[in-house]
Order: C-alpha cells, then sequence, then structure tokens
C-alpha cells in the first residue's frame, strides 16, 4: 500500500494515498477499533449537509473566497448522491462530542475539493479541513445539529409505515365488524366483543402514536448552529444562524427552524431524549400488538386460532407443516433492541456537564438506529402479516358461545351473586349459560333472546333493558 505523510500537531503519519480522509482520521481509526460499525449513512449525510450550507453561507457573506466555496460545495455534493461512501470511516464508539467524525468529513471534503482545483489529496490547499470546511464551527454545534438533521430525514419512513399499519389494522377491523367473539381480561374469559373491534383498536392505537410522534418531531426542529465551541457564537458573524438555517431547509428539504438559545440547544439533549420517548412509547404498544396477534393465532389446534396469519415460511426444521407467526416474531425482537436503544439514549442525554454533552454520537447512532429498525419492522408487520390475517368466525363462535363471562348479562336481572352461581355451574358442567339459563326457566322466550343478545352485549348499553337508565 502507497502512503502519503501528513503532519498535525501531534506530529507525522503515513496515510493511505488513494484516502480521501486524512490523518486525523486516521488516528481515530487507530485509536477506537471498537465495533467494527461506522457511522449510519443518515448521521453522514447530516455533517456533510451541514458543510455544504456552511461553504454556501460564508461564500453569500463574503467571508470565504467563492472558489473554495464551490469546491467544497461540489465535494459534499458529491457524497450526498452517494459518491465516496467508503471514506467515512471513523468507529460509531469514539471520542466525545463526535469530533473523530467531524474531522473525517472535514478532511473527505477538502481532499476532495483540492483534487476537483486540480490539487492532490493530502495537500490541503487551496482547500483547508479546519480553515475552510470547518470555518465558524466546532464539533460543538455541529454534531447536536446533525443530530437533528439525521433524526428528522429518517422519520418520515416510520410515519409511512405507522400510516400502512393503522390503514391496515382499520380495514381488518371494518371486515370482521361483525364477527362477535369472546373478550379476555387477565387472560380469563370475558364478556363478548368483536373482532373488529379489537383490530380497529389497534388501528387507533397506531394512529395516536404516529401524531405523538410527528409532534415530538417539532422540538427537533430548533437548530443551534452558529453556537460554536459552547453556544455563545465565537468566531461566527451573526447573520450566519439564520443563514445556514435557510441553506440547510432547501438542501434537506425539512422543516427547521433557528434556536432562539443556542447555549440551551448546546447544553441540554433533552429535545431528542423526548423523542426518543414518544419512540419508546410507539415501540411498547407494537409490541404488545405483536404479542396480542400471536396470542390469537395460536394453535391451530391447541390455542384460540380465531385468526388466521399468512404463511410466510416454514416454521421448524424438526416439525413438518408447523407455521409459525414469524413476522410477530421479529417485531418482538426489534421492539426489544429498540427498547434498549432508548435506555442508552436516556442515560447519555443526562450525562452532559455544564456546556456540552459530550456523548452526542452514541446518542445519535442510537436514536437513528431506532427509527431505521422500528420503520422496517413497522412496515413489514404491516406487509407481511397485518394485511393479511384471516379471521375464523366458527372458532371466534366456539369459544363464545361456552365463555362463562355471558352470565355478566344477567347481572342486571337477576344479580350479581345469582350469576356469579350460574357461571360457576356452567364450568362444572361444561353446558353453555344459555342451556343452563333455559333450563332452569330463569329467563325464556322474548326476554331470553334479549338479554343474552351477543351483539347488544358489544355495545354500550344494559342488554334487554330498555326502560332502564342508560338501557338499550
Amino acid at each position: 500500500m502507497t502512503t502519503r505523510i501528513e503532519k498535525d500537531p501531534l506530529g507525522e503519519k503515513a496515510v493511505p494515498a488513494d484516502a480521501l480522509y486524512g490523518i486525523q482520521t486516521l488516528r481515530a481509526v487507530e485509536n477506537y477499533p471498537i465495533s467494527g460499525l461506522r457511522p449510519l449513512p443518515a448521521f453522514v449525510d447530516a455533517v456533510i449537509q451541514i458543510k455544504k450550507a456552511a461553504a454556501l453561507t460564508h461564500k453569500e457573506t463574503g467571508r470565504l473566497e467563492a472558489k473554495l466555496a464551490d469546491a467544497i460545495a461540489a465535494a459534499a455534493t458529491e457524497v450526498l448522491a452517494g459518491h465516496h461512501r467508503d471514506q467515512f470511516v471513523v468507529d460509531v464508539y469514539q471520542a466525545g462530542a463526535g469530533t473523530s467524525h467531524n474531522m473525517n468529513c472535514n478532511e473527505v471534503l477538502a481532499n476532495r475539493g483540492n483534487e476537483l482545483l486540480g490539487g492532490a489529496r493530502g495537500s490541503y490547499a487551496p482547500v483547508h479541513p479546519n480553515d475552510h470546511v470547518n470555518m465558524a464551527q466546532s464539533t460543538n454545534d455541529v454534531i447536536p445539529t446533525a443530530m437533528r438533521l439525521a433524526t428528522l430525514a429518517t422519520l418520515p419512513p416510520l410515519l409511512d409505515s405507522m400510516d400502512r399499519l393503522a390503514k391496515a389494522f382499520l380495514s381488518k377491523g371494518g371486515e370482521f365488524d361483525p364477527i362477535i367473539k369472546s373478550g379476555r381480561t387477565h387472560l380469563q374469559d370475558a364478556t363478548p366483543i368483536r373482532l373488529g373491534q379489537e383490530f380497529s383498536a389497534y388501528g387507533h392505537t397506531v394512529a395516536r402514536h404516529r401524531a405523538k410522534l410527528a409532534e415530538a418531531a417539532r422540538w427537533v426542529r430548533a437548530l443551534g448552529i452558529g453556537g460554536t465551541a459552547v453556544g455563545t457564537g465565537i468566531n461566527a458573524e451573526p447573520q450566519y444562524p439564520a443563514l445556514m438555517v435557510k441553506h440547510l431547509r432547501d438542501i434537506t428539504g425539512l422543516e427547521l427552524e433557528v434556536g432562539e438559545d443556542r447555549v440551551q440547544l448546546m447544553q441540554s439533549m433533552g429535545d431528542i431524549a423526548s423523542f426518543s420517548g414518544a419512540l419508546r412509547a410507539w415501540v411498547l404498544d407494537l409490541n404488545k400488538i405483536a404479542n396480542d396477534i400471536r396470542l390469537l393465532a395460536s394453535g391451530p389446534r391447541t390455542g384460540l386460532a380465531e385468526i388466521g396469519l399468512p404463511a410466510v415460511q416454514p416454521g421448524s426444521s424438526i416439525m413438518p407443516g408447523k407455521v409459525n407467526p414469524s413476522i410477530a416474531e421479529m417485531v418482538n425482537q426489534v421492539c426489544y433492541q429498540a427498547l434498549g436503544l432508548d435506555v442508552t439514549v436516556a442515560m447519555a442525554a443526562e450525562a452532559g456537564q455544564l456546556e456540552l454533552n459530550v456523548m452526542m454520537p452514541v446518542m445519535t447512532h442510537n436514536i437513528v438506529f431506532a427509527l431505521m429498525i422500528v420503520g422496517n419492522a413497522t412496515r413489514v408487520f404491516a406487509e407481511r402479516c397485518v394485511e393479511g390475517i384471516t379471521a375464523d368466525a366458527a372458532q371466534c363462535a366456539y369459544w363464545l358461545e361456552r365463555s362463562p363471562a355471558l352470565v355478566t348479562a344477567l347481572a342486571p336481572k337477576i344479580g350479581y351473586a345469582e350469576s356469579a352461581k350460574l357461571a360457576k355451574e356452567a364450568i362444572a358442567t361444561g353446558l353453555t349459560v344459555k342451556q343452563l339459563v333455559t333450563e332452569r326457566g330463569i329467563l325464556k322466550g322474548r326476554e331470553l333472546e334479549e338479554i343474552l343478545d351477543l351483539r347488544a352485549m358489544t355495545e354500550l348499553g344494559v342488554p334487554g333493558g330498555k326502560g332502564l337508565p342508560g338501557g338499550g
């Protein structure tokens, strides 16, 4: 491997001759051989977008010679188009604040910018990574801004997948509305519910979380770029923050705002922690829904088997014909991973000191990775599971007619104690509630049919209670 010699304040090192990165990136690679994980594409994009916006801003203010600004912007455009991605090589777990990743980006753009101007890699002339690419910036305002950009850029696919999942559940809610089944609480028989009500409720849960995530993202739009080292803005001209946000809006297509207090935005990672918390809340309900789907589909002979899931792959290497709820199981595993990522974000958000939180690299990786995997899992859950769910109306009816909880409809008529006796007898004898009521002559004719109207039991009111307060 041929090399070139580069210098930094710590001395000289041999850098691979064909590398667009430079000596400071190489030191980071040597210092942090931790995970083999490289920065997620959204994080690379975000920092490069900031560098491009800075070059355009400095060209506009006249602080940076147009030739140099154009070269930096052109190099950034290449990266954003997907080129040179193998040059971003610093491990996810690196020095605090993200200085290593920031310098990796500075060096790549400087070297490529110089090439575009006819220069050589490693010369850092006329474009210098610190003096020009990093002009009016600090790692301390670049990385928290990049964290916000990467989060906002990664969110839309998740929101789209949640829209699809909500639509799938609501569609099934309409399709399954005629099917009455046994409700269950504490995993025990409860009063009747329509299968459509269960599925519509899942859809409304998804939709509510979608709205909460979109609201939480609103706080992430405020950018502290221009705060430089400690939030005060030393070395940044007064018009710089507003121009940066203007150019970043154009480059990213995101809704962005100039932060009101750049010191506050540097000190606190609360906006990201709050957003991660909103994502966590969705993950908790997503996991619950996936577990419900697995339970409702359990069987096919020794479980509930009230719904059928699409068969996506053979379920066993030893049991022929076995089909598992594979997609729902994948969702469970993603949810567990995402919950761990949220814990990391929360602990890292708390770990800031005074003017800076140095744990930003791990926070950025975790929130962006969580958005990616939860978004993908949500989409696949809708596409390869929920949209293909079928209902077994006969099985639902089978369990329902045997449920002792049907005595609940009798309680307003014969009292709680007598109803409880009937429930116990139904369990002991194997007879249905309706059979017992008929046998004993407790109710008959139209009154029996009205009180034990299964559909009426799934609506607000007292079955057979016409004329009663709150009755049907």
